[in-house]
């Protein structure tokens, strides 16, 4: 049961404890940063350091004088194109096509239906002319068979 117990162990610090691995992997780490890049990096930061302070410290001032001589100019033309803009947009409202097709077509419909009357009107008219001579030609028919017989 021992044997049993200390194999369990060996398979779970196998499995679960990751301590050497990691240590080999921590001190390769430290010694390719170490050894390999040396002060390189410091370096680095220190020229990053460097350049920051002289952005501060000149870049600054020559971009806020920059910025004081050309932005009223910007200004001005950004003004400039915003009323050409709205002068493109106030005629395209005076020539609003939309509208006036829109217009067109109502008075298209009124006519339409006018028309849809009016000739609905006449086939009235004409079914009751119609209707009238047929009863004329029916009536003039009937007297005249009348006629034919009495006559014999």
């Amino acid at each position: 049961m021992a044997s049993v117990i200390k194999d369990i162990g060996e398979i779970w610090s196998r499995l679960f404890d990751h301590r050497p691995f990691l240590q080999g992997e921590l001190s390769y780490f430290v010694r390719e940063f170490e050894e390999k890049r040396g002060d390189r990096e410091v370096e680095r930061l220190f020229k990053i350091l460097e350049y920051s302070t002289e952005l501060e410290q000149n870049q600054i001032d020559r971009a806020e004088q920059l910025g004081d001589c050309h932005l009223p100019s910007l200004k001005a033309n950004a003004d400039v194109a915003l009323t050409m803009c709205e002068r493109i947009i106030q005629r395209e409202n005076k020539f609003n096509t939309d509208s006036k097709i829109a217009e067109n077509r109502e008075l298209r419909k009124e006519e339409w239906k006018k028309f849809i009357n009016d000739m609905s009107d006449k086939c009235r008219k004409v079914d009751a002319t119609f209707n009238e001579k047929e009863e004329e030609l029916k009536k003039f028919y009937v007297d005249l068979e009348k006629k034919l017989h009495i006559n014999p």
